[in-house]
C-alpha cells in the first residue's frame, strides 16, 4: 500500500506542512543582490541642489546643461549633462527619488547603470533598468532635454 493513501490524511497534512517550511526556508535565505553604493545615495537629492534653469552654459567648447523636472510616480528625476568638443563626457543625476530606504537602494543600482548606458550610447536612446522603470523613464526623459539644450 502506497504511502500517501487516502486512509492516512495526517501524514499527507504533516509532509505538505513540512515541504511547505522547507520551501520557505530555502526563499528567505536567498540574498538580494549588493548594489553599487552612490557617494549621495544616503543624503535626499532635491531641486534647491540644481540652481541652474534648464539651459546651457558654455565655455571653450565644454557644455553643461540641465534637463526638465520629469514627475514620475515615485518623485521627481533631473539629469545633468556635460558635453566637450561634441561628445558626451559627463551625465549627472541631480534629483532623483530618495525618501525611502527602498528608493535608496533601487536608485543605488540604477542610476550609476543608467549613467553607463548614457555614455556608451551618447544619446537618451538607453535601455531601462529592470526593477526601476519609472526611474529609468524619467531619466531618459530629462537626459534628452538636457541633451537638446546643450545641441548634442
Amino acid at each position: 500500500m502506497h504511502a500517501l493513501r487516502k486512509n492516512r490524511p495526517l501524514r499527507r497534512i504533516v509532509l505538505a506542512g513540512a515541504a511547505t517550511v522547507s520551501g520557505m526556508v530555502l526563499l528567505l535565505s536567498l540574498k538580494p543582490h549588493a548594489a553599487p553604493a552612490l557617494a549621495t545615495a544616503n543624503s535626499p537629492r532635491t531641486a534647491a541642489s540644481s540652481s541652474a534653469a534648464p539651459g546651457a552654459t558654455g565655455t571653450t567648447g565644454t557644455r553643461t546643461a540641465t534637463g526638465e523636472s520629469v514627475d514620475t510616480r515615485w518623485g521627481p528625476v533631473q539629469v545633468r549633462v556635460t558635453v566637450t568638443g561634441g561628445r558626451l563626457t559627463e551625465v549627472t543625476a541631480v534629483v532623483y527619488p530618495s525618501e525611502n530606504p527602498r528608493d535608496q537602494e533601487i536608485n543605488a543600482y540604477a542610476i550609476p547603470q543608467l549613467r553607463r548606458e548614457a555614455l556608451n550610447a551618447q544619446s537618451a536612446q538607453i535601455d531601462s533598468v529592470s526593477g526601476a522603470t519609472y526611474t529609468s523613464d524619467g531619466y531618459k526623459q530629462s537626459l534628452q532635454s538636457a541633451l537638446d539644450s546643450a545641441g548634442l
